[in-house]
């Protein structure tokens, strides 16, 4: 399968082909922090099959280890590199996809960090628009 995505602006754009090897949500502080959101769904695919194909995102690394690219522009979060842990892989934020819905999530993960009232957030009240 073929993926194109990009941030918020389109200021950088990437492809990027094959399957996924895992999709999930992650709750780790450290995606939280660089989100501003409870969880992150990330997508997990080879690094040979990703390219960035306009623009030039920018990265910042809070442990050395983890390496964050975002849009220098609108400041979208895009994709993750971490040679330690997910070695020749690129973690895409599935949310950046042009086709979100193209990848389910099949686990959460990094749960010790969740906030703990996000155990109970899929029994609130659901509104398709701001509620009147």
């Amino acid at each position: 399968m073929k993926f194109d995505g990009g941030c918020q602006c389109g200021a950088v754009r990437y492809c990027v082909e094959g399957e996924p090897q895992h999709v999930s949500f992650c709750h780790c502080t450290d995606c939280q922090k660089s989100s501003g959101a409870p969880t992150v769904a990330w997508a997990a695919f080879a690094a040979d099959d990703f390219v960035v194909t306009a623009g030039q995102a920018s990265s910042y690394s809070s442990n050395g280890d983890a390496i964050r690219h975002f849009c220098p522009t609108c400041g979208s979060g895009l994709y993750y590199i971490n040679e330690a842990v997910l070695p020749g892989l690129v973690d895409i934020q599935v949310a950046t996809l042009d086709t979100p819905d193209a990848l389910q999530p099949q686990a959460h993960i990094q749960t010790a960090e969740r906030i703990g009232w996000m155990a109970q957030a899929t029994g609130l009240p659901e509104f398709e628009r701001y509620p009147g």
